[in-house]
């Protein structure tokens, strides 16, 4: 098939794909200031930015609302109302000093292909949703997937009482919103409502690229834990405490830190570490470091590779803290399992990918993602789209015409030919 080629025969593909970067780049224009993108949940822009999702829907063919909790909502019927629907979506906030592409792309695309079946007058024998979710990336409130755990009924409403770094609370800031607190219970959905969640997101990593392929079937959204560590020895003049009687913690957190990047970069089955915050006490340049604390954010494609992991490498960083004399405090503060996608989707994204004329490539995906929320009421699956460097959560995060392009073509494909399993009633 070539580069133009629809799922429907047509040459609808170059136009898709104009359509979706110029909107990427008009919603990368909606930003806290100019200089760096930040379309924080909630904020003036993140409302902004939802009035225009929401036109684009309608333009699209869809009815579309806000929700309870400000996620942006479209649907097109099937061809009768009221029919089970298949869910694509991802999410319109973004980190600050972010790219445009990440969780835009998704619902963009969606939307995009939605159009082309309502220029084309097709109906389905299902309906179809595009969800903007309002909060993924937990920016805000230090509490991601906030928009698809209250679409999956897994709102934690304690979350409510969370303030920002400016002392707003998310339950004011959902009230200067034009929101009612009380009525997120709303916005939930049934697992009956769904035949299945599909979300087409950028890859943020450098394995397509390695690859030479603009589209990848995701296998797995991976799980994590994080934990804060704290190691306390004792602070002492730089100048005056021999080497051999220091109980330097800073010096004992860089032994921890290697040994966790040893540790995993022997690993080879997909595990990976990262310390992305350290603090040393008191500071100064001629003390001795007396308390060092740090995190430790631990992934694996499977839950219990991730926990034995995360077991060993526990157990090293209280070998070392004992071998230097340094007391240790570690706690879990963030546990999310593993969400495989399930076979009979994944195998329908594929399926789409081969027909469009691309090999199919399996990957798991490191980064969190909404359907780690959505699994709750439905099965789910992930095609990721090529991202230039793999880089993301930056400025400099890309994804080229032409990527953008067939990612919207299997998408389409994947939308037309789309078969429900059994539903579930659990």
């Amino acid at each position: 098939m070539n580069e133009t080629q629809t799922a429907s025969g047509g040459t609808a593909g170059s136009r898709l794909g104009d359509e979706i970067v110029s909107r990427i780049n008009q919603l990368g224009m909606i930003s806290e200031t100019p200089q760096h993108l930040a379309r924080i949940f909630l904020s003036p822009e993140h409302r902004t930015a939802a009035d225009l999702i929401l036109s684009w829907m309608r333009d699209a063919g869809m009815e579309a609302h806000l929700d309870a909790i400000g996620n942006v909502c479209g649907r097109y019927e099937g061809d009768r109302p009221g029919l089970p629907c298949l869910m694509l979506g991802s999410h319109y906030d973004t980190v600050r000093d972010a790219g445009k592409w990440d969780g835009p792309l998704g619902v963009i695309t969606a939307i995009a292909c939605v159009a082309d079946l309502n220029r084309r007058g097709v109906r389905l024998p299902f309906a179809v949703e595009i969800v903007g979710f309002a909060d993924e990336e937990g920016v805000r409130f230090a509490s991601t997937l906030l928009g698809s755990r209250a679409v999956a009924g897994t709102f934690d409403a304690s979350v409510l009482d969370a303030r920002d770094r400016d002392g707003v609370s998310m339950r004011g800031a959902m009230v200067q919103f034009g929101l009612d607190p009380g009525q997120i219970g709303a916005a939930a959905r049934t697992r009956r409502e769904l035949h299945a969640y599909v979300e087409l997101h950028i890859e943020q990593g450098p394995v397509l690229e390695q690859q030479n392929i603009p589209v990848g079937v995701v296998t797995a959204i991976a799980g994590a834990t994080r934990l804060a560590a704290n190691l306390s020895g004792m602070a002492g003049h730089a100048g005056t405490v021999p080497m051999a009687l220091r109980r330097d913690a800073l010096a004992g957190a860089a032994e921890c830190i290697v040994a966790v990047e040893q540790f995993c970069k022997a690993d080879g089955a997909g595990l990976v570490g990262t310390v992305g915050v350290i603090t040393a006490l008191p500071g100064a340049t001629n003390v001795i470091p007396g308390q060092v604390s740090f995190t430790l954010d631990i992934r694996a494609p499977a839950d219990p590779h991730r926990k034995h992991a995360v077991a060993e490498i526990v157990q090293q960083i209280e070998a070392i803290a004992k071998r230097r004399e340094l007391s240790l405090q570690i706690d879990v503060t963030h546990e999310n399992g593993t969400v495989p996608c399930a076979p009979w989707l994944k195998a329908q994204v594929a399926e789409a990918v081969a027909a469009e004329g691309y090999g199919v490539f399996e990957l798991p995906s490191g980064a969190g993602h909404d359907g780690m929320a959505m699994i709750d009421i439905s099965d789910v699956a992930m095609l990721f789209v090529r991202c230039r460097g793999g880089i993301s959560h930056n400025p400099a995060e890309h994804v080229e015409l032409a990527d953008a392009d067939a990612g919207a073509r299997v998408l389409l494909r994947l939308i037309e030919n789309f078969q429900p399993s059994e539903p579930r009633t659990d």
